[in-house]
């Protein structure tokens, strides 16, 4: 198995598995090998690239990958199938059809197999291009658009479009640099254009979001896009809050969801409750001062958000067997 932590370095291994070997032209790189198959690539350094597949798989391989940057690729696989394990989740795999994905954090394994045929085109946006147009443009936030690492298999038609006159002008052999920049400005306006980023847009609509069961008669009620963006700030709220936490009721008028709807699609997407969320946040800290500081118990329950050590003593207790004296000596004895 292989290793990469960036982009470039996953595009390497894959390129050096296939036995690629490189010829620079005046605007590409051509990438090719004694079996016929071929890797054209675009690029403006640490801002956006753009590459045309068509090859087949020598060997088996695997890559693992941990990629903290976020990065927004789409484009259109028309052959192949690509199949990959992010850490935490189903596997998953990219099949014939357009794509697009914001990945952010995106750790897990992708597998090759010998024989496998690729086929497709992909346009990979990197942040200091994204910081760049958000700077010229405060109104568009790329990230608001999108569920990160969600697979979308739908683009606009306005991004289909684009995606095939880019693919025509370099058959031709016309493809450059100023072609390939407006190219993907016309991509970002398209998304821009594509909806509101925060509730239904042409992206959001292909989610699905589940239902809930909600109040006593444990009613079915569908979340939609503004729902799930809701519960997603709320817990980043809470994050940041926890300490201090703010009320249910609170969180939810300034969030403007109902509190019924709030607390079950909480639990609905992380599988605990907003209680439960809080608590985890503070006992990871306490144990984590428990290990790292001579501070007292009286001292952590306060910095961790109880009024009374009982209180904190108690809910250490359940949660870890234990006191937080006897953990920290445990702990200190390892």
């Amino acid at each position: 198995m292989f290793f990469s932590d960036n982009a470039a370095q996953f595009r390497y291994i894959v390129l050096r598995e296939l036995d690629f070997h490189t010829e620079k032209q005046t605007y590409f790189t051509h990438y090719q090998n004694s079996d016929g198959s071929s890797f054209r690539f675009y690029q403006k350094e640490n801002l956006y690239d753009f590459g045309i597949a068509d090859y087949t798989i020598g060997h088996d391989f695997t890559i693992r990958f941990d990629n903290s940057e976020p990065l927004l690729r789409f484009g259109i696989v028309y052959d192949g199938t690509t199949r990959f394990q992010l850490d935490h989740q189903a596997a998953s795999a990219f099949l014939p059809s357009a794509f697009l994905v914001y990945e952010k954090e995106l750790h897990g394994i992708q597998k090759w197999l010998k024989g496998q045929h690729f086929h497709g085109a992909e346009i990979t946006i990197y942040p200091d291009f994204v910081r760049k147009l958000e700077a010229e443009y405060p109104d568009f936030r790329l990230s608001d658009y999108f569920i990160p690492n969600h697979t979308y298999y739908h683009l606009p038609s306005h991004i289909l479009q684009v995606l095939h006159r880019m693919l025509y002008l370099d058959r031709t052999g016309r493809l450059n640099p100023l072609h390939l920049e407006a190219a993907i400005l016309e991509c970002m306006a398209a998304i821009f254009e594509s909806g509101e980023p925060d509730g239904q847009n042409a992206f959001s609509r292909q989610v699905d979001y589940g239902t809930i069961e909600v109040g006593k008669d444990r009613r079915q009620i569908a979340l939609t896009a503004n729902d799930f963006h809701c519960i997603q700030t709320a817990k980043d709220i809470l994050t940041e809050q926890f300490r201090n936490p703010p009320t249910i009721d609170s969180l939810s008028r300034q969030l403007l969801i109902t509190p019924q709807k709030l607390k079950a699609g909480f639990s609905h997407y992380y599988h605990m409750t907003i209680g439960e969320y809080v608590s985890s946040l503070r006992m990871s800290l306490a144990t984590n001062l428990l290990c790292t500081t001579e501070q007292s118990v009286a001292e952590i329950a306060r910095e961790t958000g109880y009024s009374y050590t009982s209180n904190f003593i108690r809910k250490f207790q359940d949660t870890y067997s234990c006191t937080p004296l006897k953990y920290r000596k445990r702990e200190k004895r390892k």
